[in-house]
């Protein structure tokens, strides 16, 4: 049979596990990560999480496929049109190549110093004082207002890490 890369759908928040257990038994993994900033009560961590919660891609032909069900962790493949879903290599190429780009990237978070990079309030600073996936709440000093922006408009001035 031929090798592809194919989808396992994992139990919640164990698909670093999943990946080690597939590891030991002699699969080809592959699992994006990428770092998020989370907030516990007395610190805030930088942490490596999945970039697709619950899924993790596997290397290898289909009736071996289907062993991997047997790996604690593990809750099913991904199908397509009836059959387990192939996904190409190009594909994963172009997940890499996003994490790349991304990584440089500075997060955003609530109380962060910004700066507004396009549209009329270009190139004033302000602080984030709410954040959501598409909007920002700034309150901008120079002026003595709060205004709402698309969070993608403003970039990270201040590196409090």
């Amino acid at each position: 049979m031929k090798e592809n890369w194919y989808v396992l759908y994992t139990s919640s928040r164990a698909e670093k596990r999943v990946e080690e257990r597939l590891k030991n038994e002699g699969y080809i993994t592959y699992l994006p990560l990428h770092k998020a900033k989370r907030k516990w009560s007395d610190r805030i961590k930088v942490v490596e999480t999945p970039l697709f919660n619950s899924y993790i891609f596997v290397y290898c032909d289909e009736y071996r496929l289907r062993g991997s069900l047997m790996l604690p962790g593990i809750s099913r493949i991904l199908y397509y049109l009836g059959k387990p879903a192939i996904v190409k290599q190009s594909e994963l190429d172009a997940i890499e190549d996003f994490l790349k780009i991304a990584e440089g990237n500075k997060v955003i978070t609530k109380g962060d110093e910004v700066e507004i990079i396009c549209g009329p309030f270009q190139k004033v600073s302000g602080k984030v004082i709410n954040i959501d996936k598409k909007y920002s709440m700034l309150y901008l000093e120079q002026l003595g207002a709060t205004v709402c922006i698309e969070t993608i408009n403003i970039e990270k001035v201040k590196n409090e890490e």
